[in-house]
């Protein structure tokens, strides 16, 4: 289990090495730990949490064209390479397919212990103090204002819609970010949730105020 673990980061740290500040190795990194931590209550199968962290973002459709199935193809191609078994190859596969917050539009038609954790610890990271800085960086990349009170926030009924919004960033703590608590899997979750959530509550207090010029 190690050695595999072992060559799937070397794979994923190579892949992503030029990758978005906000969607790099350290994400990466950060979610793997994270949904290790939450697996220790939870008890799912470590190897598919393992792996399905490590992946999750190893071809993210905003840097490649839209393009869904690339990453979960990626991600079964790097795993058959190294010998996994195909009973967790396709669960890794169908968890980085149905796992992330624009599929949520669609309603997901799989899940899995498994899928919830790693779901968790990649939604833990768009919230808090790193999920602030995450969004401030995106928004930077994709050049978009910080914040504009005439743009209005808007509520997504669809997949397309919010692919597609060009809205400032702090558009997106309404639009997404704050929603996320209340999305959370596991127990573990839903606690550091709570905290991080609170965190961007009053960071947007304090944006808001300053932006008055207080």
């Amino acid at each position: 289990m190690q050695d595999s673990i072992i060559k799937t980061i070397t794979f994923v740290q190579q892949t992503l090495k030029d990758a978005e500040a906000g969607h790099d190795w350290f994400h990466i990194e950060r979610v793997y730990k994270t949904a290790v931590n939450i697996n220790k209550k939870e008890q799912g199968n470590e190897l598919v949490i393992a792996f399905a962290a490590l992946l999750h973002d190893i071809a993210d459709p905003k840097f490649n064209n839209g393009d869904e199935e690339l990453g979960p193809q990626v991600a079964e191609s790097f795993l058959q390479s190294i010998a996994i078994d195909e009973e967790t190859v396709k669960h890794v596969k169908l968890i980085i397919q149905h796992m992330s917050f624009k599929n949520s539009f669609d309603g997901n038609s799989f899940t899995s212990k498994e899928m919830q954790i790693v779901q968790d610890a990649d939604r833990l990271d768009a919230i808090g103090a790193i999920g602030i800085a995450r969004a401030f960086t995106y928004g930077g990349f994709k050049n978009r204002v910080l914040y504009d009170p005439a743009v209005k926030v808007e509520e997504h009924l669809s997949k397309e819609s919010y692919k597609n919004t060009t809205a400032p960033t702090i558009n997106h703590f309404y639009e997404k970010l704050l929603l996320l608590k209340d999305m959370m899997n596991t127990a573990e979750g839903k606690k550091i949730a709570e905290k991080r959530h609170q965190f961007m509550l009053d960071y947007l207090d304090h944006f808001y105020s300053e932006w008055e010029g207080n």
